[in-house]
């Protein structure tokens, strides 16, 4: 997901069943299915999409404890008072295209260093992050960070099942 400078929303795919179940969830202005490499080694990113490309290298991080087992009401109503003032995130939502969703995150870490660019021109240095970007009900936290999650989805209209039959 990139939420472009002139606010347009934008998905990069790396496959179509991707974008579908993706854009099932969320509303992009523009959806693309576009070569895709990613590796990552828990405290680096590497990703190139299409034209994007993001190097990020994350500081000392801390696991949050239980990551596994807590259940969707503790994600919503105790992590959620304490992620939306500390990272200003919301944990539990309803996407506009209906499906609740529980955002259940597992590790936190500082990014400390951090480049991208886009048709090979540097986009800039990092900073942090200010404009709302429109994808869903919450965003990214303020501060440049990577954070391993795992969402929770109920679609309680069913669209999204023909397309999660075949997992990614």
């Amino acid at each position: 997901m990139w939420a472009r400078p002139d606010g347009e929303r934008v998905l990069l795919a790396g496959r179509q069943d991707v974008a579908d179940f993706v854009g099932g969830v969320y509303h992009f202005d523009r959806v693309e299915v576009v070569a895709l490499t990613a590796t990552f080694d828990g405290r680096s990113l590497e990703l190139e999409a299409g034209d994007v490309a993001v190097t990020m290298r994350g500081g000392a991080g801390w696991r949050l404890p239980l990551a596994g087992i807590r259940p969707p009401w503790f994600t919503r109503w105790v992590e959620g008072w304490i992620a939306r003032p500390l990272l200003g995130v919301r944990t539990y939502g309803v996407s506009a295209t209906g499906v609740r969703q529980w955002y259940r995150a597992q590790e936190y870490r500082p990014v400390v260093e951090a480049r991208a660019s886009l048709h090979g021109i540097d986009l800039g240095p990092q900073r942090p992050f200010i404009a709302p970007v429109r994808f869903g009900f919450s965003g990214p936290p303020r501060r440049p960070s990577m954070v391993r999650l795992r969402s929770l989805l109920i679609d309680p209209l069913g669209r999204l099942d023909g397309v999660a039959q075949h997992p990614p």
